[in-house]
């Protein structure tokens, strides 16, 4: 319990440092519809708490916790799909990260994934959207784990969030995915690591 408090306390402190650089707004009224059009590129970053879990079938440990920081690249990649109050586009996102784990002993893990992402556009200043992510990542913390022997690992993530624009330049992202790491059998364990990952950050429309 004290780790998800942990968790939840730091995206509060991280979303309370980007909250500043809000208070200069654009005269016009952001419009997701408007400001996330085919080749719109946006910049920014995240940064999440990794707390493992474990499905009813599993037996092994599940106490990892971690903080994943997350950059990110993304453009719009297809015009808006007309389908009601689902319309949207497709956008796809280059996310490096790293991150540290702790379990009794403390391990890093990097690597890059990517994103597609579909953005809903009907509801003005916010955009709930869904993504699907697949990666490649390093960890030390193979071999030390039970669950995994190799220390090159695929990523795969999915997961609900939302965007809300301040100005049509800059907007808060706040989301959740759950996170899969494991080996793809390379390795000669292979039982994976399962997470949940709440994030928080913020993004700039470089090019819209």
């Amino acid at each position: 319990m004290s780790s998800y408090l942990g968790g939840i306390a730091f995206l509060v402190a991280w979303v309370g440092l980007i909250l500043p650089s809000w208070a200069q707004s654009d005269d016009l009224s952001p419009d997701a519809r408007v400001i996330m059009k085919r080749g719109t590129i946006e910049a920014g970053g995240t940064v999440g708490y990794w707390e493992e879990f474990l499905f009813p079938t599993e037996a092994h440990s599940s106490s990892r916790h971690g903080i994943f920081v997350m950059p990110r690249i993304g453009m719009v990649v297809t015009n808006e799909v007309d389908i009601g109050v689902l319309s949207g586009n497709l956008e796809v996102l280059a996310e490096p990260f790293y991150s540290r784990v702790t379990n009794g002993f403390s391990g890093d893990a990097a690597g890059v994934s990517l994103v597609m992402r579909y953005n809903l556009l009907s509801f003005g200043r916010w955009m709930p959207f869904w993504d699907v992510g697949v990666g490649l990542l390093w960890t030390d913390l193979a071999p030390r784990i039970a669950e995994d022997s190799s220390q090159l690992n695929f990523a795969m993530e999915t997961g609900p969030g939302v965007q809300y624009f301040a100005t049509t330049r800059l907007a808060l992202i706040l989301g959740v995915r759950y996170h899969h790491i494991s080996n793809a059998g390379i390795g000669e364990r292979n039982l994976g690591l399962d997470a949940v990952l709440p994030y928080a950050g913020v993004s700039w429309i470089v090019s819209h």
